[in-house]
């Protein structure tokens, strides 16, 4: 039995069970203020700019005159290739150290899945390896009077988390919960110390969004829906990676630069989209997501980075008003700006390649990962033409060099050479890991916890199932050893400890007995049921969601019902980026814990289930409000029609009374609402109920991610718009066959007969062009004459459309599919594709294949 499955509960109000709790008293959001008007009407100015009078000041720190006078003296060396070369940040996996010393870049990054080796994470010595290699080829001083260092930057968002055997912190939503802002700081401190290690100079953190829409697939990277709180953060983080302005601990070993991101308004896209567009007011962007910045840019954060977003209807990275009028003039910011992965290419008129306007509205550095050569070259021929001009030239380079001075870069020496360089005593080491556990601890929110279920007995009988239990990847999320994360064994973590691990250790101390069913299908007679599991990682767009329903995914939930019919309580560990509907979870679970992504300390959940100290009780409050529905995905404290299941500031603890009524399981959805099952791949994921399958000499595979290696078939992210948009297809023989299917079969007649195609872009990677056989609605090729034949001969990007017609005259039941694209090649070939799905025919006329 699913949860599509459970009988619906009578419905009682939640707010009487609620009121037994006496939790704490909701803290609202301060309404914004209305601010200065100025003069003209919000009708009569023209959207996306700004009135940057009404933003609050920041004071202005005096500038080291020792520093000035160097940067004088430097730029005064500099060519003006060199003066380019310092704007353009290339990515680790696109550039050599013989790019870096020839063009000059002012700095090397490291994405999710970049590092160096073929893996994408890697030990220190191999990132110690190459970060030396990029140093020595930036110092070199050939042909150059003065030779500039690269700072090399990474995403150390909850940790180092590409670095083998690194601290992996809980994700900024579970630490958003904790309302302890020294722990912040410790957790900071013990992420540069780690960073060192690896010779990395560069965290692109802290995100300082506050998500306001939790379909947001980058939610779980703010701290709450309320700026109070992210406010009473910023200033920690800052101070922790990089020490505090004016103190000797600023900027010295041990310490890297920080960047806030990402400026400004990037939790308030409209419908929660990823990259989208935030049509809201000017005073709401300034007063509830640009608050977080302000105590920030006091504690001298060097960096900031600016949105992928658009702020009514204007990229953020080309908003002068925005970046220069406010950031940097209004409060008086005076590091340096850096755009996001390739942002610059979506603004109007740009492309990766070139993008004067990104530049002339204050972008300081181009985060330019693989368009980096073209993009160069671009703004070198820009500023000899005069439009970008050599005062807007000279201030990027004056404080890009501003801040690789107060980082005593020129200084430091190679990174090996630094102090704790190469040190993996210091990654998760006893003081790392006790951190990050009280971390863990901090964050957990007690949601229900009926009739005193918990503390747990741990000389009992526990049985333990769901898919988090032994996996430390799927507590962590996202942004983890990987970009997306998840894929990845517990060997890969070896200084941390899963949740079962925990719950073992907890439990042979008291001398019970842990049984362990991942699936939970096993017919075992326990004295209680730990259920952990949750979501399944994601990072960035590939997280967004079309509502707030939880899809049980690889654990089916509706188990945990026949475990209370049986007489054993359930204790439900929910891992999740973001509050979802669980109503059924709920309702199927004595004790209910929201636990967040915890990360690799799996022992503090344990802590808190057994109550293994006296002192260790749950103390997490809710930063995000829980939804009583699917369709409350913004939902806000000091909303006027606020009404959540769980209000913000919620969080029992052991020794609250509170019994909390069954809840009604009336989602109000309609099935599948929210997922169309015409679009099947799209922002690099599967979507509408659709999944990827690997299909190699008839064992076919239902893949949980999109980076696979089935051997003779492999399957890897690949950019087309965005990071890993789009789908690397390699057949290293012919044969293999991809597809996307789904259980719940899709109704394609009435697009068949209305003239629809299937559309999808498609390149070729390979050596020669790939000769490949599509199908749609076929279970086999074979089932529809071989399908229709494909040669894709171009290296650029190429949009195919087939018209479904073709495969219904094949023989394809267009009522009922199952499978929705199916693609063989039969021999070895390479390509690439992306956006797969059924589009209208724009020249009514029958494509079928070659």
């Amino acid at each position: 039995m699913n949860r599509k499955q459970l009988k619906l509960a009578s419905v009682i109000a939640l707010a009487a069970g609620l009121t037994a709790v006496g939790h704490a008293k909701t803290k609202g959001v301060d309404a914004p203020a209305s601010g200065e008007t100025g003069t003209a009407s919000a009708a009569e100015r023209e959207l996306g700019s700004v009135r940057a009078e009404i933003w609050p000041e920041v004071a202005a720190v005096a500038l080291d005159p020792a520093i000035e006078v160097r940067i004088d003296a430097i730029m005064a060396k500099m060519t003006l290739e060199q003066k380019v070369g310092q704007t353009i940040q290339a990515d680790s996996g696109t550039v050599t150290p013989e790019d870096v010393k020839n063009y000059r870049l002012g700095s090397v990054l490291s994405g999710g899945n970049s590092a160096p080796g073929p893996l994408p994470y890697a030990d220190a010595a191999t990132w110690l390896e190459t970060a030396d290699a990029y140093w020595e080829a930036s110092t070199d001083k050939e042909g150059v009077e003065i030779a500039i260092p690269i700072i090399w930057g990474i995403d150390a968002v909850h940790g180092h988390t590409n670095l083998l055997g690194a601290t992996v912190f809980p994700h900024n939503v579970g630490l958003g919960a904790a309302r302890d802002p020294d722990l912040i700081e410790r957790i900071m401190s013990v992420t540069a110390k780690e960073l060192v290690v690896s010779g990395h100079d560069w965290t692109f953190a802290p995100t300082l969004a506050v998500p306001r829409d939790d379909r947001w697939g980058r939610g779980y990277e703010g701290f709450s829906e309320d700026p109070k709180i992210v406010a009473s953060y910023a200033d920690r983080i800052v101070k922790g990676l990089q020490g505090t302005f004016g103190e000797d601990d600023f900027m010295t070993s041990g310490k890297i630069i920080s960047a806030a991101k990402h400026w400004t308004g990037d939790g308030a896209t409209d419908g929660g989209r990823d990259q989208g567009d935030a049509s809201i007011s000017e005073e709401e962007l300034r007063d509830i997501h640009t608050t977080g910045y302000l105590p920030a840019l006091e504690a001298q954060v060097q960096t900031v980075m600016v949105s992928f977003s658009s702020w009514q209807g204007v990229k953020m990275t080309g908003n002068k008003g925005i970046i220069t009028d406010v950031l940097k003039n209004r409060m008086n910011f005076n590091g340096f700006v850096v755009s996001d992965w390739n942002a610059h290419g979506q603004i109007p008129g740009c492309s990766n390649t070139d993008c004067a306007q990104a530049f002339n509205a204050g972008i300081d550095m181009f985060m330019a990962p693989d368009s980096w050569k073209g993009l160069y070259e671009s703004t070198l021929k820009h500023v000899k033409a005069g439009t970008i001009s050599m005062e807007r030239l000279d201030d990027a380079v004056r404080r890009i060099l501003r801040v690789k001075l107060q980082y005593n870069l020129f200084e430091r020496g190679a990174p090996s050479t630094r102090a704790g360089a190469g040190n993996t005593d210091t990654l998760a080491n006893a003081e790392h890991r006790a951190i990050a556990r009280e971390a863990v601890r901090k964050s957990l929110v007690l949601l229900k916890n009926n009739e005193g279920t918990l503390p747990l007995d741990a000389s009992k009988r526990v049985l333990v199932v769901g898919d988090g239990a032994d996996s430390i990847a799927k507590a962590a999320g996202g942004w983890t050893l990987s970009w997306q994360g998840g894929t990845h064994t517990n060997d890969e973590f070896p200084g941390g400890q899963s949740i079962l691990a925990g719950i073992q250790e907890a439990v042979a101390e008291a001398g019970g007995t842990v049984i362990f069913d991942e699936d939970g299908t096993g017919d075992h007679d326990a004295d209680v049921v730990i259920a952990v599991y949750g979501e399944d990682a994601y990072a960035e767009f590939q997280g967004d969601r079309p509502n707030l329903d939880f899809d049980d995914g690889d654990f089916d939930t509706g188990l945990l019902s026949g475990y209370r019919e049986k007489g054993m309580p359930v204790v439900s560990v929910f891992l999740s980026g973001r509050p979802l509907w669980v109503n059924p979870e709920l309702n199927a679970s004595d004790a209910f814990v929201a636990a967040w992504l915890p990360g690799s300390e799996g022992g503090g959940v344990s802590d808190l289930l057994f109550q293994r100290d006296p002192a260790f009780d749950f103390t997490g409050k809710l930063s995000f409000s829980w939804p009583k529905l699917p369709t409350q995905a913004t939902l806000n404290v000091g909303d006027e029609d606020y009404d959540p299941l769980f209000a913000y500031g919620f969080g029992l603890s052991l020794s609250d009374a509170a019994e909390i009524a069954t809840l009604s399981e009336e989602s109000g959805l309609a099935d599948g609402a929210g997922a169309s099952s015409d679009v099947l791949f799209s922002g690099g994921q599967p979507q509408g109920g659709w999944s990827l399958y690997g299909n190699v000499r008839g064992t076919q595979t239902r893949l949980n991610s999109t980076t696979w290696d089935g051997g003779d078939l492999v399957y890897s992210g690949f950019d087309r718009l965005a990071q890993e948009d789009s789908l690397r297809i390699d057949w290293l023989t012919g044969g293999p066959v991809m597809r996307f299917a789904t259980h719940d079969r899709a109704d394609f007649s009435r697009q068949s007969n209305g003239a629809m195609e299937m559309s999808f872009f498609v390149r070729n990677l390979g050596d020669s062009p790939a000769k490949l056989r599509v199908g749609v609605g076929c279970e086999a090729l074979s089932d529809c004459n071989d399908g229709v034949p494909l040669t894709v001969a171009s290296d650029e990007w190429e949009e195919v459309r087939l018209s479904l017609a073709c495969f219904a005259d094949m023989g394809a039941d267009m009522s009922s599919v199952g499978t929705g694209f199916i693609m063989r090649s039969d021999s070895r070939a390479s390509i690439a594709i992306s956006d797969i799905k059924l589009a209208p025919d724009l020249d009514a006329a029958r494509d079928c294949g070659d």
